[in-house]
C-alpha cells in the first residue's frame, strides 16, 4: 500500500517520504538503513501518514509536501487543514541582476 509520510527527526527537522510499506520503512529510518538525512538524526517518529491507491499518487504528494515549510507541514500533522493556504511561501523575487 503506498504512502506519503513525514517523521521527526531528533534534532526536530521533519522529513518526508514515500513507501509501499509503511512498518518496513519506519523501521529501516530507526535502524539507520535509510537516508543519511534521517541516519545521522535518529530516533525518528512518524507524525503523519496518507494512503494512495497509486505510488504515483503518493508520490506526488510528497512532491508537494516536500515544498512545504515547517508551519505548513505541522499544521497538517495537526489536522489544521484551514491554515494550509494562509501559510503558502510567497514566492520569490528574481534578483536584480
Amino acid at each position: 500500500m503506498p504512502f506519503m509520510y513525514i517523521l521527526e527527526c531528533s534534532d526536530r527537522s521533519l522529513y518526508v517520504g514515500r513507501t509501499w510499506d509503511l512498518d518496513r520503512r519506519l523501521a529501516q529510518h530507526q535502524e539507520g538503513e535509510a537516508p543519511v538525512y534521517t541516519r545521522n538524526r535518529l530516533p525518528v517518529r512518524l507524525l503523519h501518514s496518507e494512503y494512495y491507491s497509486r505510488i504515483e499518487n503518493a508520490f506526488l504528494r510528497e512532491k508537494q509536501v516536500q515544498r512545504w515549510g515547517r508551519a505548513k507541514r505541522l499544521a497538517l500533522v495537526k489536522g489544521q487543514l484551514e491554515k494550509l493556504n494562509g501559510l503558502s511561501r510567497k514566492p520569490r523575487r528574481p534578483r536584480d541582476e
